[in-house]
């Protein structure tokens, strides 16, 4: 048995594992349903190498040249289908469909074409660089949209394997590709083929397994951490987003402000208008603290009616603006909803604080404003002070 059989079987093998892999993770988190398509794609590919195989082994070549040909070209197409999901983008389904029906007509068009000519290997690739081009021009696109280094890494990977169907037609030009579809089997090109090729389908493999377990974790931490009520982090998101801002702006010596917004009587809409609607207000007042509030600022609810929002780079006056901004919005939260008021607290970052610290103090401003009527924001900064007492005066 020569080197290029022992190839092709290690590459049917490698086939084999990792569409279990993919199988597994599919299985695992069923909401990754685009997985599927790598599944599929590394089924179908595993179908390449063994059907060359059936063109060494046995005398019926044709059928097996085209179902290696045609299992390799439908993988290739699967797997954009499966790496477009990953990256968070619709499936090119027309791209996908126009390159399947290019590389059966391209195959069709060159059936009885003269074997080792540049031009015919050159055709004959085409399609399947087109394919790895599509790979890497999905990962630039992600690495672009800073999704992660290892599309970085993917997107490498993908431009080596379209260099190496571009390759491809002038070694098998040089040093000669077999002059029919059996010789092909125990030729030096079909060694140097499935070598290069299975180390680089191998990396390619690695790398979108690891994104596709990343994005897996991902989101199984993602879902742990938001309250499925509002869509908003919980106290568990909440903690790990913004200790690090604390730690950032204690390191850079900037401010940080913590506002604590309870919404007022809202066991009175419970009670008066049901907990349907009452969790109704929850969403639609949370979605105004995500709308309202700077980008960059982690919005949390800690529970009941509480919501807290961390804001970087804020003073006690940015702070106090921004839970102004809410305050005077709340009339708009919905025509569909009974009106509501809210009340607020206010805490910058001190030296020694903690977040739990820095919230604790901003519970007890927000506990300040309800006791002196609701409906407010308390601290009040020195500078709005002054501005309302002029505007009294």
């Amino acid at each position: 048995m020569d080197s290029a059989v022992y190839a092709l079987i290690v590459n049917a093998c490698i086939a084999g594992l990792f569409a279990t892999a993919f199988a597994i993770v599919r299985v695992s988190y069923p909401e990754q349903r685009y997985v599927s398509w790598f599944v599929l794609a590394y089924i179908v590919g595993g179908l390449t190498p063994l059907s060359e195989l059936g063109v060494r082994l046995t005398d019926l070549t044709a059928p097996f040249v085209i179902a290696s040909y045609g299992s390799f070209l439908l993988s290739i197409v699967m797997l954009q289908a499966g790496l477009a999901g990953l990256a968070g983008r619709a499936t090119p389904r027309g791209l996908l469909i126009a390159l399947l029906v290019f590389g059966v007509a391209v195959r069709a068009a060159i059936w009885d074409g003269p074997r080792n000519a540049l031009w015919y290997e050159l055709v004959y690739q085409a399609p399947f660089m087109l394919g790895a081009g599509l790979s890497t021009l999905i990962a630039v696109d992600a690495v672009r949209r800073r999704r992660g280094g290892l599309w970085l890494a993917l997107a490498i990977a993908s431009a080596m394997m379209t260099a190496h169907f571009l390759v491809k037609p002038f070694f098998a030009a040089t040093f000669g590709s077999g002059s029919t579809a059996k010789s092909y089997a125990s030729s030096s090109y079909a060694l140097f083929s499935q070598a290069t090729g299975g180390v680089l389908i191998v990396t390619a493999g690695l790398l979108t397994l690891l994104l596709v377990v990343q994005a897996a974790m991902g989101r199984s931490i993602s879902e742990s951490e938001t309250d499925p009520l509002t869509g908003v982090a919980n106290r568990r998101g909440f903690e790990r987003r913004s200790i690090p801002l604390v730690v950032a702006a204690r390191e850079k010596s900037q401010p940080l402000a913590a506002i604590l917004f309870d919404i007022d009587h809202f066991k009175r809409v419970n009670d008066s208008y049901g907990h349907a609607t009452g969790d109704a207000v929850l969403h639609a007042f949370a979605t105004m603290l995500t709308e309202r509030l700077p980008a960059s600022a982690v919005i949390a609810r800690l529970g009941g009616e509480e919501f807290v929002a961390v804001l970087d780079r804020t003073t006690l006056r940015g702070a106090w603006l921004a839970a102004q901004s809410v305050r005077a919005t709340i009339p708009a939260i919905g025509a569909h909803l009974p009106p509501i008021t809210v009340s607020a607290g206010l805490a910058i970052l001190e030296p020694g604080d903690t977040l739990n610290s820095l919230i604790d103090r901003a519970d007890r401003w927000a506990y300040d404003a309800k006791r002196s009527g609701r409906n407010r924001i308390c601290p009040v900064p020195e500078p709005v002070v002054d501005a309302q007492s002029l505007r009294t005066a």
